[in-house]
């Protein structure tokens, strides 16, 4: 079984939930953890500024009301704190930084990448160590160097150096918006999620319940990714997914017709009259091509040209 934990590295829950899953797999060899990247705070600044001074900030102060409605920003902390310490986590805990998660997203990320789950495993905890317990800044491409190095990742900074990890952590990022990520941590088997830092006997359960869920192959699982963008407004971030089958299934329809509504979607009108121009000669019964590809040419002011395909598409579905 693998499980998907998405979650920001910022986020103090990530680090309780870290801890409960562990507990939750005590003695489990037959399951992979992956760690993939999530942003609670994708406002925060390049260069990080002390806490204290972030949170004089009204929009902050706003944020981490918005995390626990029923408690001041104080009182969250404290509350945090509590549960972190029961969890076995410092004595010392708390961050000091209002810090971006990019870069250690990337460090994270790229990990998986070259050493598998162990490794990641290892650079997630040294980063969430370092943040949470420290106090240090993880944006600093020296700390995050130094953290990779304790885990045994000692290319990390180098790569870090360059722009490795940059299309791999955004498509992340993608990913986890199509599939309805929307709190940090969530633990994600197959197209099962379960939100927030859950008590060990809740996750089991979740876990127990995910034992039969079908392996979907991996093509058909990005292009429902694409497809689930194209229905949250998003078809740059669609076409983004969809570049590796465009490159791998280059002839396939429902590829293409994907492709075409996003190039149409995101106002690309010449490469979305290319695609349809092409799908419409091959595919002269398929009425919704015909439909946007009309629509595309009526949007280039090529209302003669658009004018017959319109017409049969409408005639079809009278």
């Amino acid at each position: 079984m693998r499980i998907e934990i998405w979650a920001d590295v910022v986020c103090a829950w990530a680090y309780i939930g870290k801890r409960r899953l562990e507990r939750a797999l005590d003695g489990r060899d037959d399951v992979e953890v992956v760690w993939r990247p999530f942003r609670i705070d994708p406002t925060a600044p390049a260069r990080a500024i002390p806490l204290e001074e972030a949170l004089r900030d009204p929009l902050m102060d706003e944020a981490v009301r918005a995390c626990a409605p029923d408690l001041t920003p104080a009182e969250n902390r404290v509350r945090i704190s509590t549960v972190a310490a029961a969890e076995g986590l410092g004595p010392r805990w708390g961050a000091g930084w209002r810090a971006s998660s990019h870069d250690a997203h990337r460090l994270v990320a790229l990990a998986y990448e070259e050493g598998g789950a162990a490794l990641q495993n290892e650079v997630m905890e040294g980063v969430l160590h370092a943040y949470f317990i420290e106090a240090r800044d993880i944006s600093d491409r020296a700390v995050l160097g130094e953290v990779a190095a304790a885990a045994g990742f000692r290319q990390g900074a180098e790569l870090l150096d360059g722009d490795a990890g940059e299309v791999l952590v955004r498509e992340l990022l993608l990913q986890g918006k199509a599939r309805g990520v929307k709190t940090s941590p969530s633990l994600v088997v197959g197209d099962q999620a379960l939100a927030g830092a859950q008590a060990p006997d809740a996750i089991q359960a979740f876990l127990a319940g995910c034992a039969d869920t079908p392996e979907v192959p991996a093509e058909v699982a990005r292009m429902r990714w694409a497809e689930s963008l194209m229905d949250l407004r998003d078809p740059l971030g669609a076409l983004t997914l969809l570049r590796p089958l465009l490159d791998e299934f280059a002839g396939d329809r429902g590829v293409r017709t994907l492709a075409a509504r996003a190039h149409f979607a995101s106002a690309q009108l010449k490469r979305a009259e290319a695609e349809l121009e092409a799908l419409v000669e091959e595919y002269p019964d398929d009425d919704y091509v015909r439909l946007l590809y009309g629509r595309t040419l009526q949007r280039r002011g090529k209302g003669e040209q658009a004018e017959p395909h319109l017409r049969l598409a409408a005639a079809a579905t009278a």
